[in-house]
């Protein structure tokens, strides 16, 4: 299906979500390397022998993520067909559980607007703009089908983009509340949609949860394991949906 994409994880450290990147960034290091080493050894090598998937680390947040991913787009020597945004997240309890994958079926800005007396408004209500991309529905579908495929839990749900990790209880209510369908939360997918967006290209983001969303809780986090179930993720795509037909 996809000739070339490029698949745009950013450092683990800043998509632990409610373990967020508040703390030293440093302390998640390794899991950086791993998730890149995880993503490019399982497209590259698995995928069909005339594709071609490119890796790219974005860095952290969705401005840092849009600004790579644009830059990747208008300098490749060939035009892209698919722009995967992947990495580890917080989960939604109790639909997307410490392992999940989830697929997002929107990429949504969740705080990209303002704070008033009456409650949140959204930058629609604003008039400012659009704070949600919406990834093909057949692709998501295909995609989400090829993961169940292996047995693993992966629910396909709004993935929530925020620049400023939740770590209480407070916030992820309010967050749950304004988006019940939410399954994960990172920091860099609505950057990455908009820079693909920009240049007609669809987008996929997929997210394995590492954490709860909610109060900060660092014995509780499983970035090994949620690494892992990206690992396991990537190898089935690429020898599936992620092929040039």
């Amino acid at each position: 299906m996809t000739a070339r994409a490029p698949a745009v994880p950013a450092p683990a450290g800043a998509q632990t979500a409610g373990p967020g990147a508040g703390d030293d960034p440093s302390a998640d290091a390794p899991a950086t390397d791993a998730l890149d080493a995880a993503v490019a050894s399982d497209t590259t090598d698995a995928v069909d022998a005339t594709a071609t998937v490119d890796v790219l680390a974005g860095g952290v947040g969705p401005a840092a993520a849009a600004v790579a991913t644009a830059t990747a787009l208008a300098r490749a020597p060939y035009p892209y067909d698919l722009v995967v945004s992947a990495g580890i997240g917080g989960g939604f309890a109790p639909h997307a559980p410490l392992g999940a994958l989830v697929v997002a079926d929107a990429v949504v800005a969740a705080d990209l607007g303002a704070d008033t007396p009456d409650g949140y408004l959204t930058v629609e209500e604003l008039g400012f703009g659009r704070s949600v991309h919406t990834p093909p529905p057949a692709l998501t579908a295909r995609v989400a089908d090829a993961l169940r495929a292996t047995g693993g839990h992966c629910l396909t749900a709004p993935v929530l983009t925020v620049s400023t990790v939740t770590g209480t209880a407070a916030r992820a209510a309010g967050l749950a509340a304004r988006h019940p369908r939410a399954g994960a939360e990172a920091m860099e997918g609505f950057g990455v949609a908009e820079a693909a967006a920009a240049y007609g290209v669809p987008v996929v983001e997929i997210r394995a949860v590492s954490n709860t969303v909610g109060p900060r809780d660092r014995a509780a986090w499983r970035i090994g394991a949620a690494l892992d179930a990206l690992r396991g993720a990537f190898g089935s795509l690429s020898s599936t949906v992620f092929r040039e037909e």
